[in-house]
C-alpha cells in the first residue's frame, strides 16, 4: 500500500519542481533584462551636460597639465613647482575619471557639437570665447610664449594664464553643477569649482609677489 501510494506522487513532485525552477528562471531573466535596460536607458544623453562637460573638461584639463609641465621645466621656485605639480596630478586624475564615465556610458570621447554646446544656446555666449573656444583656454600664441620664456618671466606668464584658466574652469564646473543629471558629474563639478576657486587666490598671491 505504502509503496503504491508513493509511486504516483514522485512524478507530480518532479513536475512541481520543474515548474518552480522555470518560474524562478523566468523571473531572474526578466529582472536581469529589466536591470540591463534600466542601466542602458539611464545613461546620459550624448548631447547633454553630463557628456558635454566630461568631454570639454578633459580638454580644458589637458591644457592646464601642459602649462604646469612647461613652468616646472622653466622655474626653480619650489613653491611654484609644487603648485604646478598639484595642478597637473589632480587634473590628470580627474580627466581619467571623466574618460571612464564616457566609456561606461557607451559614448564617444569626442562629440559632434561645438565646445560648450551642452550649456544651451541661451547660455553659450556667456561660456564661450569669441574665437569659439572654452572659457579660460590659452591661445596657441600664449602657449608658444610660455615655451619661450624662462625664470621669472615664465612664472609670471604661467600664473596669469592659469588664473584665467581656473576662472574658466570654475564657470564650466558651475554650469555642469546646475545642469548635469548624474550624481558623479555634479559631485566632481562641485569639487572642481571649490578647488580651483581656492587655487585662484593662491595663484593671485604668487603673481602679486612677482609684480
Amino acid at each position: 500500500m505504502n509503496g503504491s501510494s508513493l509511486g504516483p506522487a514522485a512524478p507530480a513532485a518532479s513536475r512541481t519542481t520543474l515548474v518552480v525552477v522555470a518560474v524562478v528562471a523566468a523571473l531572474v531573466g526578466a529582472l536581469g533584462a529589466s536591470w540591463f535596460m534600466h542601466t542602458r536607458n539611464s545613461a546620459p544623453s550624448d548631447f547633454g551636460a553630463d557628456a558635454g562637460f566630461s568631454r570639454d573638461m578633459q580638454t580644458h584639463h589637458a591644457q592646464a597639465v601642459e602649462m604646469a609641465l612647461l613652468v616646472r621645466e622653466r622655474s626653480d621656485d619650489e613653491e611654484l613647482r609644487t603648485v604646478a605639480y598639484d595642478i597637473l596630478t589632480s587634473q590628470q586624475q580627474q580627466a581619467g575619471q571623466m574618460y571612464g564615465w564616457l566609456v561606461q556610458w557607451g559614448l564617444p570621447q569626442t562629440g559632434s557639437g561645438e565646445p560648450m554646446a551642452w550649456v544651451g544656446d541661451e547660455h553659450a555666449k556667456a561660456h564661450t570665447r569669441p574665437d569659439g573656444t572654452m572659457p579660460g583656454m590659452a591661445t596657441r600664441a600664449q602657449l608658444d610664449e610660455l615655451r619661450a620664456a624662462e625664470g621669472l618671466a615664465a612664472e609670471r606668464l604661467f600664473l596669469t594664464l592659469m588664473i584665467a584658466h581656473h576662472e574658466g574652469g570654475v564657470a564650466m564646473a558651475d554650469a555642469a553643477l546646475a545642469q548635469a543629471r548624474t550624481s558623479e558629474v555634479r559631485t566632481l563639478a562641485a569639487a572642481i569649482s571649490n578647488a580651483q576657486a581656492s587655487e585662484i587666490t593662491l595663484l593671485q598671491r604668487m603673481l602679486d609677489e612677482r609684480s
